[in-house]
């Protein structure tokens, strides 16, 4: 007999089914391969019939059932290849429990689709372990050696690292997975696209040479990527880098897991359970007892809470060390502007063309324009605050009529005062980016502009003087780095409706101006922003820690995770509200809402837990302290899956940790 997961990614149908084995499937149908079987089937006579073909995983093969009646048989064996190990398994369910969503949900994240052809063909054997590599560069990050040398040994050091700006972190990932490998052990690297991937790749393969690591990212192919997939599967490949879905790549013997950048929000899986591939990687450090790095040129507040708690030690660079390999970076503020009114017509001062015209005389210069659409947030006139609730620290709306409005908890806010200066009065600001970026074109006519933004991304610009119009994320990497370069209306990113807005537009800066020349050869970035807010003079002193750790402090103080957890619920308004009633919450869990939210996008597929087209939608956020995330999980999920078998109302949809908090 062998027990089955079933590919139904329904919660109320997440467990394992239980169907006979045919003497001719007997020795094919082991634990991890593929088969086929009919579900959905009544009974008739005590025996399941009927029902539809649909994939499955065999998990286990046991003696008896607790099925009382007869068994349907397994109808095929698809593949004798056994995909679905059991340290993937429990890692998979490790993450459907932590984001209350289905086991059969995350293993289609973590197994790719079948490739018949490709199953056939031989993977090779695992070449031996390479040599321990030199430090390198990571000698400029103080206890940098050390976390090589001990993952060399075998170790499992846990750091977060906080890389210089340049060109060279590539590198550095590299030696740190080659000092794992050297070990005989696995590695594995996330990073958030494919760019950064290549890039990490050309640099692995300097090292240790070809054949003992794979890429996987969509840019691949499926059917190339399933066969590096069982490469890795098999053991034949040892170190796999690569984008989100390779989080849950089967190294073997893993050694260290890695990831760049985990502010950026390509780490989140927008499929359900929408896991974060931070937390997968964290969750593997501590059950597969494997070193762990995060890295990046900013660091995020979850990347400080590892530091604060003494989970994970901080790799950086001596502040002599960053004043040499960062460029100057000069602000400009209202004043500036007021005295300057030409370059307030234009949205541009004085300072700005002055950065451009110098750094065009000696190479290319990089101009960050950010994209259309944000919406802005309210915030104090006089002080740039955001405007936030008195009762829950939410997020406060202008609606139609002028009120206002908390977005987290829904409370009106009558006679708001600021804070921190006394203000009374708000403002929501945002400046146009496309006009800025044509502006700076016709300014330059002798010049040639190169744009990079998500139609058409660059990899390289030659270092020759020109004008590189690129959105965030999308900026090419100068030959020789860039003279200069300019960041464009800092309030597009700030005034985003967004709990992360200044720190996702401090990681924009710094990704940006990473990529400039060092001080000492003359770089310069001018920020168009207001010069006294805290992000704007993180980026000045290049203190991305600084800004986190302090962002932390006032979470805290606030209650917002990730020193609380939290978890939206989002449906009709009467489905929301029985199912929180019905919820069995954990003791202390705070209800903030529900609110009025807009609907799905019309442009998109409907998915598993829309309410019905043209309906009015509703959002709670349920919050609750620090070790209660997994009893929210299961008690949200309980709540889903009992509302889905009595077919009360309409479906609702949860999410754990949503990124979009406002």
């Amino acid at each position: 007999m062998a027990r089955v997961l079933v590919d139904k990614g329904l919660v109320h149908l997440d467990r394992y089914f239980d169907y006979a084995v045919p003497a001719a499937m007997d020795a094919e149908a082991q634990p991890g391969v593929r088969v086929r079987v009919r579900f959905g089937a009544g009974e008739k006579g005590g025996r399941r019939e009927g029902g539809k073909l649909v994939n499955g995983f065999v998990v286990e093969r046991v003696a008896e059932s607790e099925f009382r009646g007869v068994l349907a048989p397994i109808a095929q064996v698809l593949s004798p290849e056994r995909v679905l190990t059991p340290e993937l398994l429990g890692l998979c369910r490790a993450v459907a429990d932590r984001y209350a969503g289905t086991l059969a949900d995350v293993v289609q994240l973590a197994v790719p689709p079948r490739r018949a052809k490709v199953e056939g063909k031989d993977s090779g054997a695992p070449l031996p372990p390479n040599g321990m590599p030199g430090a390198g560069s990571w000698g400029r990050y103080g206890a940098g050696p050390g976390f090589l040398e001990a993952l060399g040994r075998g170790e499992s050091p846990r750091a977060v690292w906080t890389a210089l700006p340049g060109p060279h972190w590539p590198q550095e990932l590299a030696r740190a997975m080659a000092a794992a490998m050297a070990s005989g052990r696995g590695a594995l690297a996330v990073l958030p696209d494919g760019r950064a991937a290549a890039r990490v790749d050309a640099a692995l393969g300097e090292l240790v040479g070809s054949g003992r690591h794979v890429v996987l990212s969509a840019d691949a192919g499926p059917e190339e990527r399933y066969r590096r997939w069982l490469a890795v599967s098999r053991g034949a490949v040892r170190a796999v880098i690569g984008t989100r879905a390779a989080m849950f790549a089967p190294v073997r013997d893993l050694g260290l897991a890695v990831i760049w950048d985990d502010g950026d929000g390509s780490h989140s899986d927008p499929h359900a359970p929408q896991p974060h591939a931070r937390e997968v990687l964290l969750q593997r450090s501590v059950t597969e007892r494997a070193g762990f790095l995060l890295g990046g040129l900013s660091c995020t507040v979850e990347a400080a809470q590892l530091v604060e708690t003494g989970w994970a030690r901080p790799l950086t660079a001596d502040r002599e060390q960053v004043r040499a390999a960062a460029p100057l970076v000069r602000t400009v503020g209202d004043a500036d502007e007021a005295r300057d009114a030409a370059a307030r017509a234009a949205r541009l001062p004085t300072l700005a063309w002055q950065v451009v015209r110098e750094g065009l005389k000696h190479g290319p210069v990089l101009v960050q324009v950010p994209r259309r659409g944000y919406v802005p947030r309210l915030a104090c006139e006089r002080c740039r605050e955001p405007a936030r609730c008195r009762a829950c620290a939410g997020p406060l709306e202008a609606r139609d009529a002028g009120e206002l409005r908390c977005g987290w908890c829904g409370r009106e806010e009558a006679d708001w005062r600021c804070g921190e200066c006394g203000g009374t009065r708000l403002r929501a600001r945002i400046v146009g980016a496309r006009r800025t970026a044509e502006e700076l074109g016709r300014a330059f006519p002798a010049v040639p502009v190169r744009t990079s933004g998500r139609d058409h991304v660059l990899d390289t610009v030659p270092g020759v003087p020109s004008l590189v119009v690129s959105t965030p994320g999308a900026e090419p990497v100068a030959e020789g780095g860039y003279a200069a370069a300019l960041l464009l209306d800092g309030w597009a990113l700030l005034s985003r409706p967004d709990l992360r807005a200044g720190e996702e537009a401090l990681r924009r800066w710094l990704q940006a101006a990473a990529l400039v020349r060092g001080h000492a050869e003359g770089g310069t970035v001018a920020v168009i922003a207001e010069a006294t807010l805290r992000p704007v003079q993180a980026l000045v002193r290049w203190d991305p820690v600084g800004h986190a750790v302090r962002e932390l402090a006032e979470r805290a103080e606030l209650g917002f995770p990730p020193v609380s957890r939290m978890a939206s619920v989002t449906g009709r308004p009467e489905d929301v509200a029985e199912m929180l009633a019905a919820a069995g919450l954990p003791e202390g869990a705070e209800v903030l809402g529900p609110v009025p939210v807009p609907p799905p996008d019309a442009g998109r597929p409907r998915r598993p837990g829309d309410p019905p087209p043209g309906e009015e939608w509703d959002r709670a956020l349920v919050r609750v302290r620090p070790g209660q995330g997994a009893a929210l999980a299961a008690a949200l999920k309980t709540a889903q899956a009992a509302r889905l078998v009595k077919r009360e109302g309409e479906a609702v949809r949860v999410r754990v940790d949503p990124p979009d908090l406002g």
